[in-house]
């Protein structure tokens, strides 16, 4: 983790807590609102679908340099219920991405998902001073794709045969950005989708 810029925080929305993310405190829960088709789309999978092969995926996450995971946690029950990251962090270039974001299938288009992208994109340019904020997806993916474009990131373009996946397929990345000047705009659209009071 880029320890010099970005460190673990808990982020608290209505619908969801960001907490650092835990292996061993967080494994039963991820793992019961987790299945092998959530990680349709990635890259990097757990190597072996088994609770202790989801442990090594999780540790292996915590390992990276360079990524500063987050647990989702439902606020109503107390759940965890996904996982998204901070990654790609680029501390003299104030650049970072959220990526290797999931989320159990039961929560999928819910307020989760939008209001965790709120909180870690306020987080990035209102405490960290980011500039640019990028997202990307596997071109397949396209229920992704209108999920980052409906929380206001502009399209930038596709990387093709950006990754070798698991099963061999050549995946093509779509990237998205915000960028300090559009999170004003991105960040009362967030608002006012998400109900919250200015």
């Amino acid at each position: 983790m880029s320890q010099t810029w970005v460190t673990p925080i808990t982020l608290i929305g209505k619908a969801v807590r960001l907490e650092p993310l835990d292996a061993e405190r967080h494994i039963e829960g991820l793992w019961q609102a987790v299945s092998p088709d959530t990680f349709q789309y990635f890259a990097s999978v757990p190597a072996e679908w088994t609770l202790e092969g989801f442990r090594k995926y999780l540790q292996n996450l915590l390992a990276v340099p360079d990524m500063c995971p987050f647990c989702q946690v439902q606020v109503e029950t107390g759940k965890p219920v996904g996982v998204t990251t901070y990654m790609e962090i680029r501390p003299a270039h104030r650049g970072l991405e959220i990526g290797s974001t999931w989320l159990g299938k039961s929560y999928q288009g819910t307020a989760i998902n939008p209001e965790a992208k709120y909180l870690l994109l306020r987080h990035a340019f209102e405490n960290l001073k980011a500039i640019r904020l990028q997202l990307k997806t596997d071109s397949r993916n396209l229920q992704s794709q209108r999920a980052i474009e409906k929380i206001g990131a502009k399209r930038e373009g596709v990387l093709r045969n950006h990754y070798i996946m698991p099963d061999g397929h050549y995946r093509h990345s779509v990237y998205f950005s915000v960028t300090d000047e559009e999170w004003p705009e991105v960040k009362a659209k967030l608002e006012a989708r998400l109900g919250y009071v200015p």
